[in-house]
């Protein structure tokens, strides 16, 4: 289920379980449950719930109504005590990173019944790495040769009325870090992950054109639609967005899976180092306190830090948040080649941010809780050097794949897709600020064209602003590190 950070309002009551039940046999619809967090602009009675097992307080669930709030809180209860391959004590906030979980927890056997719901989701995830997997293969069954770059290969994938469509995909490993070009046609950052987002931006573009098309039978197509208390569109309630990624992506999701962070641990210091933020340069990770100085260069964020990030602001990014409320990610699927479990992208997503920045968040926004499975690969890995600066993108709706050179962040020659003799990529900077143009004017939000460069239209998202000011500071007070800020004056570009 996609969340969306809802007006709450107060609730005193609290049900707790009865003396004599286990929380083993005790059925959730009756297990305790308590008020987590309060956000403000009240528009509604919305309430806010967590299911609260043997002291272990789970995932806060959201509803217009008591019943329906606790229900949704009981359902990220259940579907967390079923992912069974690591279970994670929960821990108290520190002023510095939360521990990292000393030991897994055995979990009692569950019942016939989570058996049955555990094996079915774990088939429709097995399922969905093999529909990623016929995708690129019928992308790629003319240049073979691109099968060399499926090792980091990430899609985002829709589920509709029961029905799965990859929508987006993209593959690298590397970022551009050459001298800083002023006109928004190079891409500086071609790691898998980002490219598949922003591919996944470029559908949610054409999706927003058919929404506005006013034309009822196009609209009906769309996966967006109307809410009657906002003005921001709002994805389908049917709609269910799910990401694969082929390997785990570098940065603090590759955290060691032995390192311990216990009050007498001597591992403790390294841990924290690999909890930190960090920034990738030429497609090598450093600490962000340790990135080469050079300020006439490009450097982005690691992988693992822009999940985070995601899972705070939403896939959707400033530009499309003047249409649209955040998209968060449902569930996150990482393939099994390079790894044996999730836990570093667990403690990566989950544990650097707390369930309390929520309740100062803007409105819609909230610190999202994707499950995380592991999954076959789509692909096995391979060791390639041949092609590892290549980065390949495609968006449904696409003829063909597009090639691009990571380290020069331009179309390569051999692209099947070109767009022009600039050899500037069609999600470049500029690329995404002349869709925005379009959507404005399709949307009749001739007000959103004011901005006379692509900072300014950002900078106008004024709700994503401060939500990402607030992301920011958050990591920083709790021991995390700074995030790297680009020059300004890469976005200092207009049509």
């Amino acid at each position: 289920m996609l969340k969306k950070n809802l007006p709450v309002k107060p609730s005193a009551q609290t049900v707790t379980t009865p003396s004599g039940y286990s929380s083993e046999n005790y059925s959730l619809s009756n297990m305790a449950s308590e008020v987590t967090q309060v956000t403000g602009n009240v528009m509604g009675p919305y309430f806010a719930f967590c299911a609260v097992v043997d002291g272990i307080q789970y995932k806060t669930g959201l509803g217009q109504n008591k019943k329906e709030s606790r229900s949704n809180a009981a359902k990220l209860a259940f579907d967390e005590l079923l992912q069974l391959d690591q279970p994670e004590p929960r821990s108290l906030e520190t002023s510095g990173p939360p521990p990292i979980p000393a030991e897994p927890i055995v979990s009692p056997e569950p019942v016939y019944v989570s058996k049955v719901h555990y094996e079915r989701r774990h088939i429709q995830h097995a399922k969905i790495s093999q529909t990623v997997k016929e995708t690129f293969n019928q992308l790629i069954s003319s240049h073979a040769e691109y099968l060399k770059c499926s090792n980091s290969l990430a899609a985002f994938i829709i589920q509709r009325a029961g029905q799965l469509e990859v929508v987006a995909l993209g593959t690298g490993e590397y970022n551009y870090s050459q001298c800083i070009k002023p006109d928004g046609r190079v891409l500086h950052d071609t790691h898998a992950i980002v490219t598949a987002r922003r591919s996944l931006l470029r559908y949610f573009y054409r999706q927003l054109l058919l929404f506005y098309s006013k034309n009822p039978a196009v609209m009906e197509k769309s996966i967006f639609c109307t809410e009657p208390a906002s003005d921001l569109l709002t994805l389908k309630q049917s709609i269910n967005i799910y990401f694969y990624m082929n390997e785990l992506p570098k940065g603090s999701a590759q955290i060691k899976s032995q390192l311990r962070l216990n009050p007498h641990s001597i591992s403790a210091f390294e841990a924290n180092e690999e909890l930190s933020l960090h920034v990738a340069v030429e497609g090598k990770i450093y600490l962000t306190v340790c990135c080469p100085a050079d300020v006439n260069r490009v450097s982005s964020m690691s992988s693992s830090d822009k999940l985070t990030r995601w899972e705070v602001l939403g896939v959707q990014g400033a530009l499309l948040s003047h249409f649209i409320q955040p998209v968060y990610i449902s569930n996150i699927l990482v393939g099994d080649g390079n790894c044996s479990d999730t836990r570093g992208l667990e403690i990566a997503i989950k544990h650097r941010v707390g369930d309390a920045l929520t309740s100062t968040l803007p409105m819609f926004y909230l610190v999202n809780r994707p499950h995380i499975s592991l999954v076959p690969s789509a692909y096995p890995l391979q060791k390639n050097l041949e092609y590892k600066s290549l980065s390949l993108n495609w968006a449904q709706g696409d003829i063909s794949l597009e090639t691009v050179d990571g380290l020069s962040g331009k179309i390569t020659e051999s692209s099947p897709f070109k767009s022009g003799v600039s050899m500037a990529s069609r999600l470049c900077k500029a690329a995404m600020l002349n869709r925005f143009n379009l959507l404005a004017t399709e949307a009749k939000k001739h007000n959103l064209l004011e901005g006379s460069t692509y900072h300014a239209a950002k900078c106008m998202s004024g709700s994503y602003q401060e939500a990402k000011t607030l992301l920011k500071s958050y990591l920083q007070q709790h021991g995390y590190g700074s995030w790297i800020v680009k020059s300004p004056c890469i976005e200092q570009f207009s049509m």
